[in-house]
């Protein structure tokens, strides 16, 4: 299938790197007409081309979504200055919703430690999003606060704590690791409509909810909050498993570059049979 990578001015530096891998050059947005070719896939990044996305689903248009990956740019031993090295690719949608029977190795690979699941937590924290996605799912940020956290106390007695996302967590630097790290010491679980916290907390050992069809952390986590004091607790295993299928489904720069991300793509088509 013919890929079309559109790159914002043409100057989008993660697009061009796959575009390189493709061996091809990089269509520039802001010229490209979208009936000239409609046949031909789309590879396109950021949540705010929210309408171009929502026309391809309306007319059954394949693309590819790409943003920042779930594992590996937060300061670790591999990336320790917590550089965004790392990028998701997701055919048809914003997420890796459905967990696919995947080799750990890229997981592995990573060096990131999980922990198990504490039972003994006291807060609900709430993480809540920037405006961005809450645009894409046509709310906004009070209406969902205001929303989650009624229902929460529906069903609870627990203190909700509510963690706003702050400029720092954009560049995901020390102080703001540390910060999420010791919210999620006290937490009973986390509620959040966006996946980074999601994933984020697994990894450490906290229940999730989510609130948003499109969620990495939708297949180990629940939906419903009505069931607060009882969430989900998966095992090592389902976590492992869980892991080693978003690693295939994120790229190294190098691998954007290098045609290694479209490889492991077209291995993905085949089991979806896209």
């Amino acid at each position: 299938m013919q890929w079309i990578y559109l790159s914002k001015k043409g100057t989008d530096e993660y697009i061009n790197r796959m575009a390189q891998g493709a061996g091809v050059a990089p269509t520039t947005i802001e010229t490209w007409d979208y009936d000239e070719n409609p046949s031909a896939g789309i590879v396109l990044r950021g949540i705010m081309k929210h309408q171009l996305m929502k026309r391809c689903w309306a007319e059954e248009r394949r693309f590819r979504y790409m943003d920042t990956g779930y594992f590996g740019n937060r300061p670790n031993p591999l990336n320790p200055h917590g550089w965004k090295v790392w990028h998701r690719v997701v055919d048809n949608d914003l997420q890796h919703n459905e967990v696919l029977t995947r080799p750990s190795d890229r997981w592995d690979r990573l060096q990131i430690k999980t922990q198990p699941f504490k039972r003994n937590g006291r807060d609900i924290l709430v993480v809540a999003p920037d405006d961005k996605p809450c645009i894409f799912y046509d709310t906004t940020l009070d209406a969902w606060l205001e929303q989650t956290v009624n229902t929460i106390k529906q069903h609870t007695d627990r203190s909700v704590v509510v963690r706003h996302r702050k400029p720092g967590m954009i560049k995901q630097n020390r102080d703001t690791e540390t910060s999420f790290d010791s919210a999620l010491a006290n937490a009973w679980a986390v509620v959040t409509f966006n996946s980074a916290a999601g994933t984020e907390s697994i990894l450490n050992g906290v229940p999730v909810f989510v609130t948003q069809a499109a969620n990495a952390a939708r297949p180990l986590a629940l939906d419903d909050l009505s069931k607060i004091e009882t969430p989900y607790y998966p095992d090592a295993d389902q976590v492992r498993a869980w892991a080693s299928h978003l690693a295939y489904g994120q790229f190294h720069n190098s691998e954007l570059e290098d045609g290694t991300a479209l490889r492991i793509l077209k291995q993905t088509e085949e089991i979806l049979g896209l």
